[in-house]
């Protein structure tokens, strides 16, 4: 082992351990043997149930609760037994189903449900898991059960310390295990990261201290770059200047590159609207302006997608623009109206105040485009309420005219979880966004989401593009799967997977 990768290897150890330490309470191991627990769980498949391929499964008493439940071992069911055997005081059977069916994402999920069920036993501290059932499919398992454990309790005042759970996970091969985990749990690194800036309130993230948590990613061998108004103004971002020009606290570019390859840069994008009041055109819904301090969770995503690769020292080169500003209303503030300029050249007439993402969007996406030749670019944003009401949080929606960058982003989300919908995209949505006196208007009349997507298209040029609409995704209202309630990191699984696959 080189001592660069040496370097990396300890690096990762580093920064899982204060992840882990201060987010999720629940530690995990890898074992080929049995670990001695009062608890155990046994992963069952259909036929490794049938077979009793497991001494527990041939104990008469475990087969007469088995019969009595009917117990069939199919995904995600469960059937618990007290004091089964001798030494045990609680055998929790989990069914995987036909393990021939099982995918990473399906294994996340299972993972994520057995944390939570663990977690809710108060007398538990520790258990023994056995998955040797799930061979190749066990790092996955470990992967959704940590993203489960995840939790964000600094502002409490009055808490208990978090049960601090220790499951040993028993398979075929350990160090195999082991190995197939670290990149799996640099990227649960990376989604931590995401969901803390997420969840964080406005007052803690704003354009100059999202820059610092990223300039932190330094450490790790990134390049980080932030442009303050001054360096904006000198590149003619008149967009993001003119979202940011409303608060006392100034816009940012912040600028994060992952280069550990010779190949042309892959550019992701991130809309970064640390809290958006909607400007002139006000939000006037509370619940919808209350969530505001996540309309940032596209460049939380990008951010952690770098902080993912960094990690495990991936063999590409990831280029990630963060376009950062706060949207609010002061005698500063743009009116809806006003004429600005962008990087591009090209004139925008401001029909909406709270159309401000697509505006900080444009400068961004230029940037990439302009200074980085990427051979492709997706961006990804918290954009419209338009694609919540078309998919709600079941989809991300996707908008593209190039048909292999699509296939291969929702290729990515499937392979992991989140996935995307194609949206239409089109030259036909280009009267929505007309202006008498300019250029373009940041708002269309009808088509929210669509038309966002062409507006920002006129930004791109002729780089292979996709824009990703997570509106929904990035916040989840109750405890499910690999989520707990609050922000999700949603976009950093997906574009992580997709940077590793590029040929």
């Amino acid at each position: 082992m080189t001592k660069a990768q040496l370097l990396t290897r300890s690096l990762l150890s580093l920064a899982l351990s204060a992840a882990f330490s201060a987010q999720a309470a629940t530690s995990i191991s890898f074992s080929q043997q049995a670990q001695s627990a009062d608890t155990q769980v046994l992963l069952v498949s259909p036929d490794s149930l049938k077979q009793q391929q497991h001494p527990m499964l041939q104990d008469a008493r475990v087969q007469q609760a088995i019969n009595a439940e009917q117990f069939s071992a199919q995904y995600g069911k469960k059937l618990e037994l007290l004091a089964p055997a001798t030494g045990v005081s609680r055998l929790l059977l989990l069914g995987t189903g036909d393990t021939a069916q099982l995918t990473a994402a399906k294994t996340n999920t299972l993972g994520g449900d057995l944390t939570a069920y663990l977690q809710g036993k108060s007398s538990l501290d520790q258990a023994s898991i056995d998955a040797t059932v799930l061979d190749q499919h066990a790092p996955a398992l470990a992967q959704g059960m940590e993203l489960r454990a995840y939790t964000f309790d600094k502002y409490h005042t009055r808490k208990s310390k978090p049960k601090d759970l220790k499951l040993a996970l028993v398979v075929p091969d350990q160090r195999v295990a082991a190995t197939r985990f670290e990149p799996l749990a640099a990227v649960n690194a990376g989604v931590f990261l995401a969901r803390d800036l997420t969840n964080e309130p406005a007052d803690a993230v704003y354009p100059e201290s999202f820059a610092a948590a990223a300039l932190e990613l330094k450490k790790l061998g990134v390049k980080v770059e932030v442009l303050d108004e001054a360096a904006m103004a000198r590149l003619g971002m008149g967009a993001i200047l003119a979202v940011g020009k409303g608060s006392n606290r100034p816009p940012r570019m912040v600028i994060a590159h992952w280069q550990n390859s010779k190949q042309a840069p892959l550019a992701i994008v991130g809309k970064g609207i640390t809290f958006d009041t909607g400007g002139y055109n006000l939000k006037t819904d509370a619940a919808s302006i209350f969530r505001m301090n996540s309309d940032m969770a596209g460049a939380a995503a990008v951010l952690g997608t770098v902080k993912a690769l960094a990690l495990q020292n991936a063999p590409v080169n990831v280029v990630a623009v963060m376009a950062l500003a706060e949207n609010k209303i002061s005698d500063r503030a743009m009116l809806p109206g006003d004429v600005i300029k962008s990087a591009s050249g090209l004139t925008i007439q401001v029909g909406n105040t709270d159309a401000e993402g697509r505006l900080v969007l444009a400068d961004g996406l230029w940037y990439a485009r302009d200074k980085y030749k990427p051979r492709a670019i997706v961006d990804i944003a918290t954009l419209t309420g338009s694609k919540v009401g078309a998919l709600g949080n079941y989809y991300a929606g996707i908008f593209s005219e190039h048909e292999a960058l699509t296939q291969q982003l929702i290729s990515a989300g499937r392979q992991v979880d989140e996935e995307l919908w194609q949206l239409p995209l089109n030259s036909k949505f280009a009267d929505e966004m007309k202006s008498d006196i300019a250029d373009l208007n940041n708002n269309g009349k009808t088509t929210g989401a669509s038309s966002a997507a062409w507006f920002l298209q006129q930004f791109t040029g002729d780089t292979p593009w996709a824009h990703l609409d997570i509106a929904g995704n990035a916040l989840s209202s109750s405890d499910k799967g690999v989520h707990v309630t609050g922000a999700t990191g949603y976009g950093v699984r997906l574009l992580t997977e997709w940077a590793l696959k590029q040929p």
